[in-house]
């Protein structure tokens, strides 16, 4: 009898496909800590994991593990390798959350360029003259580049476009023509750029990048953290280089309370939510489950395993 170990809370949808299973037994760990579901490791023959890294150490324990599947599409926290080497295949969700995660890019988008938490917080106190700044700006007319032009990028482009936006592309891996070759130029170009990539070994925009920015325009992250330096962002913002950033990812995840960022009035973040809507989660939570049923049933579709 397979058992499972469900590592974060998921939805309850997620819960009662493993539940109507024949013969499927889990452990749900509603905390999302390494801590809370590393010991119920070694009895495992499944893990179903959200954010929480998945380590070499983990992996050596887990002696009667068969699956490992993602609830989501990225794996940066997980130790591919370690694995691959025990021939345990890494299962992804596949394209579920890719509606979501542009949704929630285009709202950031526009939260930064209508100024919507402080002119929420203005009104609030009182201050109904916030108003009377005009600091807002359109997306209107302006040209958004979308960095990483995959299912995410894009939507994004699509939800764009619905804007009246002007949009072009930048995606090393897309040799087609349909995406600018220059990075750099597209950056000069751009009022909006937005990040829908994995994550990189470095910084894609840093300093050096953001100078090349115009001081009008906006930067969103709703990627991974690190795409985006975070200390060259904070003092870019400061010294109004560019007009606003909104991020849903960061580096550290919570952030510490001292942050730079947290105090930087240019800046709209959000906790890492983009892909959690309630029916994005409800999505996620069945394909990752589905998987799991899927390989014991040894029917995994092969696309949606991501190591060999």
């Amino acid at each position: 009898m397979p058992h499972v170990v469900v590592a974060g809370k998921i939805h309850e949808a997620g819960v009662a496909l493993l539940k109507a299973a024949p013969g499927i037994t889990f452990d749900l760990v509603n905390e999302v800590t390494k801590e809370a579901y590393a010991p119920l490791m070694p009895k495992a023959d499944a893990l179903l994991l959200r954010t929480q890294p998945l380590t070499a150490d983990v992996i050596a324990t887990s002696n009667q593990l068969k699956i490992v599947s993602r609830h989501g599409v990225g794996y940066d926290a997980v130790d591919v390798a370690a694995l691959s080497a025990r021939k345990i295949p890494l299962a992804i969700v596949g394209d579920v959350n890719s509606r979501a995660v542009a949704e929630h890019t285009l709202a950031l988008m526009l939260a930064v360029a209508r100024r919507v938490v402080a002119h929420d917080q203005a009104s609030r106190s009182g201050n109904w003259n916030e108003r009377n700044k005009f600091d807002s700006v359109e997306l209107d007319g302006k040209k958004l580049l979308v960095i990483g032009y995959g299912r995410i990028g894009r939507r994004v482009g699509e939800l764009a476009r619905a804007f009246g936006m002007e949009v072009i592309a930048y995606d090393p891996f897309i040799t087609d023509g349909s995406t600018m070759a220059d990075l750099k130029a597209a950056l000069a170009q751009a009022d909006y750029v937005s990040l829908h990539m994995p994550a990189a070994k470095g910084a894609v925009i840093g300093a050096e990048e953001l100078a090349l920015m115009k001081p009008t325009a906006i930067i969103i992250n709703a990627a991974r953290g690190g795409l985006v330096d975070e200390a060259s962002l904070d003092q870019a913002l400061r010294a109004r280089k560019i007009y606003g950033a909104g991020l849903d990812v960061l580096v550290e995840e919570p952030p510490k309370a001292d942050h730079p960022l947290l105090s930087n009035p240019y800046l709209t973040i959000s906790p890492h939510n983009a892909g959690l809507t309630q029916e994005c989660a409800k999505r996620m939570a069945i394909a990752a489950a589905q998987n799991i049923l899927d390989h014991f049933a040894g029917k995994l579709d092969p696309k949606l395993v991501v190591n060999s």
